[in-house]
């Protein structure tokens, strides 16, 4: 995965997760975030529950994170990491 970015942009994290159907989200009960691709009612994580961007972010910021995507086309590969371990990359 050459094409592999970090950010922290909440602009740039909403755009790319919009582009491709997600919705922010977080593990039921905890502060894990996760972007939801599942349609309402699939197959899905039911652990997943939908939250407001402005929820998700001050999740995001409060944790310290930063956003680990593959930048090229479609692709939905995406992972939350600490903003420390992103800026030794």
């Amino acid at each position: 995965m050459s094409s592999a970015k970090t950010t922290t942009n909440h602009d740039e994290i909403r755009r790319w997760a919009e582009k491709r159907g997600g919705h922010p989200a977080r593990v039921e009960g905890t502060e894990i975030l996760r972007i939801d691709f599942n349609e309402p009612g699939g197959d899905d994580d039911d652990r997943l529950e939908r939250i407001d961007w402005n929820e998700f972010f001050r999740v995001f910021d409060s944790r310290g994170l930063a956003f680990l995507y593959d930048a090229e086309g479609d692709s939905r590969f995406n992972k939350f990491v600490s903003k420390e371990t992103a800026d030794n990359r």
